[in-house]
């Protein structure tokens, strides 16, 4: 055992000089290997929250902005997305959630809106060579 002496202030000051304790501090040093205590070793437990899966549409809204985009449906739709990945990143579930629904929505749309719109760019040039031709 190592002891060292430590001088304390003590914070009684009523006119008088302070008054020194002299204390003792004793280290030690444990050695590695089983405990000497005699209680049973307790456990932690850390309860993990399982993260909800949020989807947040990125890929399909980069599609629609890439190759079907009327009306920059997909570009909104791709903002949205980008959105409700920040939320998810930042731990807010029902934000992202959100973001995620109002993507999906957007997505449909322009999925719909483009494919229509190629139809009829298909469509409408067949059917004026047939009337001319």
């Amino acid at each position: 055992m190592n002891h060292t002496v430590q001088t304390f202030f003590s914070p009684v000051n009523s006119g008088q000089p302070p008054n020194y304790e002299m204390l003792k501090e004793g280290h030690e040093v444990a050695v590695l290997g089983a405990p000497h205590n005699p209680a049973p070793p307790t456990s932690t437990v850390i309860h993990i929250r399982s993260e909800t899966s949020v989807p947040d549409h990125v890929v399909w809204s980069l599609f629609n902005t890439l190759f079907m985009n009327p009306c920059c449906l997909g570009f909104i739709a791709f903002a949205y997305s980008v959105k409700s990945r920040d939320r998810k990143m930042v731990g807010d579930v029902t934000g992202a959630q959100a973001y995620a629904s109002t993507a999906k929505c957007l997505n449909i749309w322009a999925l719909i809106l483009g494919i229509l719109m190629t139809i009829l760019l298909i469509v409408i040039p067949v059917l004026i060579f047939q009337a001319y031709g």
